[in-house]
């Protein structure tokens, strides 16, 4: 079937889109390609679901293919697929419809390890006021992946810690809602003591203040995790890196990336599945390090 499948769409596209030989040479041999990874996996073109066809995409980069030849043969296979579903061929949706392209300057986000994180969470002196602030913006930024911005502009009003729920401004002053974990909300009830200690008597809709009830600013949240990312002996630590790090421990454990990119507040699916690469990269290093027939160096361990 497979092979009939393509024959009308290399037929359909020579005829609709008057394309050159070497351009239908070109789809013959990505579209066949793609016909034989999907035979050595036991399926055919039409049953690729579109986490099949996102593992061969890395495939194809893994095995050191160029960005932009990627991105040709990418183009190849969406046009078959909306052949497929504009023909009512087998399909009803379009698998490739969020796939990404690799980019050739894209650089994988930078993320603490769970250990790490509960390092830095264990930082803070939490016998000063200043302490409890501090552990429990921390517990908040892993627990939410919220921008700094966002978490400088939170207000009290912000928070529902009956419903488990924060509501933040994002980019475009976009509102979104996010769930808020158990731990950091309990910090954020520790808190509560040490922010009217810190307000001394002043009032503030701010969340998080400093001395006086003075709103944080995003410089010095950047610096109080610099500050005890140091005593970790960790360099590079930013509220993005913690955002970075919510998003990445969350797909290790089975999260979705539409609802990932609903909690990061991401308005292109394609910048989440960022994170998508980063796991796999992650997997694909823990399987060379442990398993024991796994090939290091080109060389077969034994």
């Amino acid at each position: 079937m497979a092979r009939k499948l393509l024959r009308e769409y290399l037929s359909y596209i020579q005829v609709e889109k008057g394309l050159s030989i070497n351009s239908l040479e070109s789809y013959t041999r990505d579209l066949e390609g793609l016909q034989t990874w999907a035979g050595a996996r036991g399926v055919e073109l039409h049953q690729l679901t579109k986490e099949m066809l996102s593992e061969w995409v890395m495939s194809l980069s893994r095995d050191g293919l160029a960005p932009r030849s990627v991105g040709r043969m990418l183009s190849a296979v969406r046009g078959f697929y909306r052949f497929l579903l504009l023909d009512g061929h087998l399909l009803t949706t379009d698998p490739t419809a969020e796939l990404v392209t690799p980019q050739s300057t894209q650089k994988l986000p930078r993320f603490l390890t769970t250990e790490e994180m509960e390092k830095l969470l264990d930082a803070p002196d939490t016998s000063t006021t200043e302490g409890v602030r501090d552990r429990a913006l921390i517990e908040l930024l892993y627990a939410t992946g919220l921008r700094v911005s966002e978490l400088v502009s939170l207000t009290t009003a912000n928070i529902d810690t009956e419903q488990g729920v924060l509501t933040c401004l994002g980019k475009g002053s976009k509102q979104r809602r996010v769930p808020v974990g158990r731990s950091a909300l309990r910090w954020l009830q520790h808190y509560q003591g040490a922010r009217r200690a810190l307000m001394n008597g002043r009032e503030s809709e701010h969340l998080f203040v400093g001395a006086g009830g003075r709103p944080l600013t995003r410089q010095f949240v950047w610096a109080v995790l610099k500050r005890y990312a140091a005593r970790m002996g960790v360099r590079g630590v930013t509220p993005h890196v913690l955002r970075h790090s919510f998003a990445t421990h969350l797909l290790e454990r089975g999260a979705d990336t539409r609802s990932l990119q609903a909690l990061l507040g991401h308005s292109d699916l394609a910048t989440t599945q960022i994170y998508t690469h980063v796991t796999s990269e992650r997997l694909r290093s823990t399987y060379e390090k442990h398993h024991p027939r796994a090939k290091r160096n080109g060389v077969e361990k034994e």
